[in-house]
């Protein structure tokens, strides 16, 4: 990991295209700030392609190797993914290391992960991205030297550092894929009981997390800075006029989010992918929010997610001073929320958006439980929605539970139900269910 403390930093961004860039750079200047260095300048430049050797021409070179001398910087920040040959050349021409952006994201992941997974997820991802540019960082205490007592393994030290990261890498995969199998197995031990998943999903620095814990009550870290957390989280939600539901937390989006990441975390992603429903959340103060949008929806659309059902909500609007509220679509189906994770304006706007969300392929029944099956009707209660009760002449409960097939199949599965106390298996009173 590169240790990037007090480092004095300077991003170095050169355009492809005639393009504006100033928002991946304002962005750059921001994950360099979560990493912990200090940006003490900026060196822009326009070019058709990349030098091979060095990634920036002479005359940009120059201009570089005078603003390190000036600043005393002893980090360079490339706002973009270069070779290990480049990185190796500029940091012979300038005498300090050369991170690019995919080096330095992974450093942030590194600061930030905090479960097990998380930390083999993002060791993983730094292996593989460092394999072909760590030489004799593995294996300086080995003997390559000939003579008595110094002869070494038999093969060069840049093999040695390959075999021993490549043996480390398939090390990690072979814990990744248990901890995924492990994963697996709780998503459908949770699918048993038919708890909805809702993920929250967006930008960075969004307001994911805030909402999280506005909504759970949970105390997740959150700050305002890009990746403040990494690792995801799950709580129950209880949402009014539904019933509970599983919340999830997952890690920020940010433009030109390297692959290797996304592959990386992967089965982290999953969660998102089998969510019932997706919030995203957008910071409505930020100028560039459409085009974060953009990212957003790449990202999902590269995990298998652009099919889940959303809700787009737009945060932070305490800033703005704006009044909380919704809009539906054509169907009459909330879909888009303005509110306040920090005040909490808005959340009950929220709650009722997810609720109608959920509820849209769900049937009431009416099902009688006799008296005497009294954990039968607390089952219900505990997992279903119950819209009214009334009791009958023998003592028993009549239900009227708004129930998805799922739920359903789950209530057919418990000990002790008889199919034949549903009383109205045909109903189907959308109206209680409507927004």
């Amino acid at each position: 990991m590169v240790d990037l403390k007090k480092d004095r930093a300077i991003l170095v961004h050169q355009r492809q295209a005639r393009s504006d860039d100033r928002e991946l750079i304002e962005e750059s200047q921001l994950l360099i700030d979560a990493a912990g260095a200090e940006v003490c300048d900026v060196l822009t430049g326009h070019r058709r392609a990349p030098d091979p050797g060095t990634y920036l021409g002479k005359g940009k070179l120059q201009e570089l190797q005078v603003l390190v001398e000036r600043h005393d910087a002893t980090l360079i920040i490339v706002n973009h993914d270069i070779t290990p040959i480049q990185e190796r050349n500029l940091q012979r021409a300038l005498g300090v290391r050369v991170v690019d952006r995919t080096g330095l994201i992974l450093d942030i992941f590194a600061q930030r992960a905090a479960s097990h997974e998380g930390k083999l997820q993002v060791e993983l991802a730094q292996l593989r991205h460092l394999s072909t540019r760590l030489v004799r960082g593995w294996t300086h205490l080995e003997r390559q030297k000939g003579g008595i007592g110094l002869r070494g393994p038999g093969e060069t030290q840049l093999e040695t550092d390959r075999r021993l990261i490549g043996q480390r890498i398939k090390y990690l995969k072979r814990r990744l894929e248990r901890v995924s199998s492990q994963r697996g197995l709780r998503r459908r031990s949770r699918h048993k009981v038919p708890i909805p998943t809702v993920s929250l999903v967006g930008y960075t620095n969004a307001g994911k997390s805030s909402l999280f814990n506005r909504l759970t009550g949970s105390s997740v870290y959150a700050a305002d800075q890009l990746f403040a957390t990494l690792d995801p989280t799950m709580r129950r939600l209880d949402v009014p006029e539904f019933g509970p539901v599983v919340l999830s937390d997952t890690v920020g989006f940010i433009r030109e989010l390297p692959h290797s990441l996304i592959k990386a975390f992967h089965s982290t992603l999953e969660e998102v992918a089998n969510a019932d429903l997706l919030i995203h959340l957008v910071d409505v103060g930020n100028p560039d929010r459409h085009e974060s949008a953009v990212h957003v929806d790449r990202v999902l659309e590269e995990i298998g997610a652009q099919e889940v059902p959303m809700i787009t909500v737009y945060n932070k609007i305490d800033a703005l001073d704006a009044e909380p509220q919704y809009e539906c679509n054509a169907q009459g189906i909330p879909d888009r929320v303005w509110l306040s994770a920090k005040t909490g304006a808005g959340v009950e706007l929220l709650n009722h958006a997810i609720s109608v969300q959920l509820r849209r392929n769900r049937r009431v029944y009416r099902i009688r439980v006799p008296a005497e099956q009294g954990r039968v009707r607390a089952q219900l209660f505990e997992r279903a929605n119950i819209l009214g009760e009334e009791t009958d002449s023998a003592g028993g409960s009549i239900l009227d539970i708004e129930m998805s097939d799922a739920t359903l199949n789950w209530v057919y599965a418990q000990d002790g139900f008889n199919q034949d106390w549903i009383l109205d298996a045909q109903s189907d009173r959308r109206e209680a269910a409507g927004a």
